[in-house]
C-alpha cells in the first residue's frame, strides 16, 4: 500500500468520524479498516521479522515456563505469514517436548514445559489442540504434505480423533469434547467450559478435512458452539465470563481451585469476541453474532467512561475493583469485532486500536497475540487455506 494510498484512506477516516453520512458508502466500496489495517499489518510484520529469533519465540514465558497454547497460536501466525521454516522448525519442538506418549493424557500436548523441554505439567488444555491442528491443516493445504511428523494433514487428523475419542472402550484419560452436548471442556478433569474455547470457524473445517467417521461430530460441534455462545454472553452487555458452565452460566463453584474467580469478563475472555467477529467474517451462518458485537461494542462505546475502558466487569456491566491485566489486548479484540459490525462503534475500536502501540515488559505475550490476530483479520490477512 502507497504512502498516499494510506494517506487517502486516513483522510477518509477523518471524515467518516465527523459525518455519519458517509457511513453506508464506506463499507459498500470497502474503504474500511481493511486498508489502514493492511498497512499496519505490513508494518509489524516486517518490524518483526527484522527483529525476531525463533529461540525467542517458542512461546509464552511466565517465569521458566513455555505454554502449550502460545505455542500453537504461534504456528498459525508462522502459517499465515507463509514461514514454513520456522513453522517446522517450531512444530518439531513442540512434537519433541510437549507431546504426550504415555499416561492418562497421552495423544495430547503437555500444558507447560520448560526452555529446556523438560515438562512442569501432565495436564492437558483443548485451546491448544483445536489450534496445533488448524495449523496443521492449513499447513497441508499451503505447502503440501511432507514425511513423518511434517505429514500436517494426518498429524491434524489423529489429533482431533484423539480430542474427541479418548476414554472410549477402557481406555485411560477424557476426551477434550462432551461426547453428549458437544460442547470443548476446559480442560478434560471437568464438566465446564471456557466461552473463549469455542471455535465454530474451526469445526465448520475440522468437518471437512477430518477422519470421515469423525466429521459429523465437529458439524454438530460448530452448531453446538454457535448456541452456547449465545447462553454464555449477556443479553445486554454482550460480555462473556473466563470460565462458564455447559448451560453458559458463570462458572462459580470452586474459585479458588483455579487460582482465583473466573466469573467475570476478564483475561481469558477476551478472545471470546474476536472468535465470534471471526467466524461471522469466515462463515456468517448466525446473524447473533453480529447483534451481540453491536452489544458489546455499545457497553464499550456508549456505557463504560473511558477511564473504565480497561476495567474488569461482570457479565452484566458491573464494574469491580482493579484495573485489567491486559489492556492492549482488551482494545485489539474490541477492534476485530468490528469484522461483524457496520455500525459507529465499530470503526471508533478500529481508531482506537490504531493508535495503540504494541505493549513492552514481562506482560506483553498475551497483549500482543491478541494485536497480532486482529491485525490480521482485520487487514483481511487472517485466510483460510
Amino acid at each position: 500500500m502507497s504512502d498516499t494510498a494510506i494517506k487517502e484512506a486516513m483522510d477518509y477516516e477523518k471524515q467518516f468520524a465527523t459525518n455519519n453520512k458517509l457511513k453506508s458508502a464506506y463499507w459498500e466500496h470497502e474503504r474500511t479498516m481493511r486498508d489502514i489495517a493492511s498497512a499496519l499489518y505490513s508494518r509489524e510484520k516486517a518490524g518483526q521479522e527484522r527483529g525476531e529469533k525463533i529461540g525467542q519465540e517458542r512461546g509464552e514465558k511466565i517465569g521458566d515456563k513455555t505454554g502449550r497454547q502460545a505455542l500453537s497460536t504461534l504456528l498459525q501466525k508462522l502459517l499465515e505469514e507463509g514461514r514454513k521454516e520456522e513453522f517446522d522448525r517450531l512444530w518439531k519442538w513442540a512434537k519433541t517436548y510437549m507431546y504426550l506418549e504415555e499416561g492418562e493424557n497421552a495423544g495430547y500436548f503437555a500444558w507447560s514445559v520448560q526452555p529446556d523441554g523438560t515438562k512442569n505439567s501432565f495436564g492437558a488444555a483443548p485451546d491448544g489442540e483445536e489450534f496445533f491442528a488448524m495449523a496443521l491443516f492449513f499447513a497441508a493445504h499451503r505447502w503440501g504434505d511432507g514425511e513423518g511428523i511434517f505429514n500436517y494433514s494426518r498429524e491434524a487428523k489423529e489429533l482431533l480423533h484423539t480430542c474427541i475419542h479418548k476414554g472410549e472402550n477402557g481406555e485411560g484419560g477424557r476426551a477434550m469434547w462432551d461426547a453428549s452436548n458437544h460442547l470443548i471442556r476446559f480442560i478434560t478433569d471437568v464438566d465446564f467450559s471456557d466461552p473463549s474455547y469455542h471455535l465454530p470457524h474451526f469445526y465448520e473445517l475440522f468437518a471437512l478435512w477430518a477422519k470421515e467417521e469423525d466429521r459429523a461430530f465437529f458439524k454438530e460441534a460448530a452448531e453446538a458452539s454457535r448456541n452456547y455462545l449465545k447462553r454464555a454472553c449477556h443479553p445486554v452487555t454482550g460480555l462473556s465470563a473466563e470460565y462458564a458452565e455447559f448451560d453458559g452460566t458463570p462458572y462459580q463453584p470452586v474459585l479458588d481451585q483455579w487460582g482465583g474467580r473466573h466469573d467475570w469478563y476478564y483475561s481469558d475472555a477476551y478472545r471470546t469476541i474476536a472468535n465470534i467477529a471471526l467466524d461471522y467474517e469466515w462463515f456468517a451462518k448466525d446473524e447473533w453474532e453480529s447483534e451481540n458485537v453491536d452489544r458489546f461494542l455499545n457497553f464499550f462505546c456508549d456505557t463504560v467512561q473511558e477511564k473504565d475502558r480497561d476495567g474488569i466487569f461482570l457479565t452484566d456491566g458491573t464494574i469491580l475493583e482493579g484495573k485489567a491485566l491486559h489492556p492492549v489486548a482488551m482494545t485489539a479484540v474490541n477492534a476485530q469485532a468490528a469484522l461483524a459490525s457496520d455500525q459507529k462503534n465499530a470503526f471508533l475500536c478500529v481508531h482506537r486500536f490504531w493508535e495503540t502501540p504494541l505493549r513492552t515488559g514481562d506482560r506483553r505475550y498475551y497483549d500482543n497475540c491478541l494485536y497480532f490476530f486482529a491485525y490480521l483479520a482485520l487487514s483481511g490477512n487472517y485466510r483460510i487455506y
